[in-house]
Order: structure tokens, then sequence, then C-alpha cells
């Protein structure tokens, strides 16, 4: 499986990103300078606030830069329908 997701950074930015493990990934953009994005790095601790799995690579890609694009306000949005469907 492939994942987009999204974190909230210190300073309540988002980064969006994608990878095969999430788990994995969050630790690396917290803890490992060499694997974490340049972003998130400065702006430590990061946390989960959103994701979606997708069963090939290319579609993940295409769902990230269709996000990317969008305004933050937009996002948060994303984040806010995300939250409210897990209660």
């Amino acid at each position: 499986m492939h994942y987009f997701y999204i974190l909230r950074c210190s300073g309540n930015s988002l980064y969006c990103g994608q990878t095969t493990s999430i788990g994995r990934r969050i630790k690396e953009h917290n803890e490992d300078p060499k694997k974490s994005a340049r972003y998130t790095w400065g702006r430590r601790p990061v946390r989960l606030v959103y994701f979606e799995e997708y069963k090939t690579l290319s579609d993940v890609l295409k769902r990230e830069l269709e996000v990317k694009s969008w305004t933050k306000k937009k996002k948060e949005l994303l984040v806010e329908s995300w939250k409210a469907g897990k209660k």
C-alpha cells in the first residue's frame, strides 16, 4: 500500500507527503535529519493529522500533487472532515 499523509508541524503549518510506511516516515521526520524533509526538520515535532491509502504509486503521487496545490484553508478543511469522521 501507498499512503498520502498530512503532518501538522510546530508553528501550525501543514506538510504533505507520501510513503509506504506512515509510522516509519513520521519517525524519520522527527528523529533523522538525513531522512527527514528539510521543511519538517526545522519544524519538529510533527504529528500525523490525515492519511489516505492507495494501491499504486501513480495514484498516490497524483493525489499528493493535487493536495499540495491547495490553499492551507482547503487542506485544513480536509483535515477537519477526516477528524470528524473518526469520532
